[in-house]
């Protein structure tokens, strides 16, 4: 039975890795007539202690990775995806890509921008197969 896809969100670091993720998720959009979400996590766990500055920081970066994920936004829809949101978040990548709601598949990359996790599967990616409860595509 072929599965119709309404919703499909790719996780975003803008890594090779993802763009490709992001590449794929644009092509299976426009096969299903899908919405598309792009979804950017800020790893807040990773700045250690929360300080003003860390939230300072925080915010920086969510501005800059929203105009980074509005420029994806802006190609998909030139692409011809009907229907494309951009959502930048701070927190866990782990918990925030498994939660997703609504959701029917979501693609990402094998590895992301942590050297460590190159050598596996990468340890989000893992998580994200092991937790979700959409369909999972990870792209290599």
């Amino acid at each position: 039975m072929a599965t119709n896809y309404k919703t499909i969100a790719v996780a975003i670091d803008f890594s090779q890795q993802s763009i490709k993720a992001y590449e794929r998720a644009v092509k299976l959009a426009i096969e299903y007539g899908a919405t598309l979400q792009l979804v950017n996590v800020i790893d807040t766990k990773s700045f250690g202690a929360i300080t003003a500055y860390d939230l300072k920081y925080a915010e920086k970066l969510k501005e800059e990775h929203f105009s980074k994920i509005e420029n994806l936004k802006q190609d998909a829809l030139a692409a011809h995806v009907t229907e494309v949101l951009a959502i930048v978040e701070t927190g866990s990548p782990k918990s925030i890509l498994t939660q997703l709601p609504a959701v029917d598949l979501l693609v990402c990359g094998a590895t992301g921008l942590n050297q460590l996790e190159k050598m596996v599967l990468g340890s989000v990616a893992e998580r994200i197969v092991r937790m979700a409860s959409c369909d999972v595509l990870i792209v290599r």
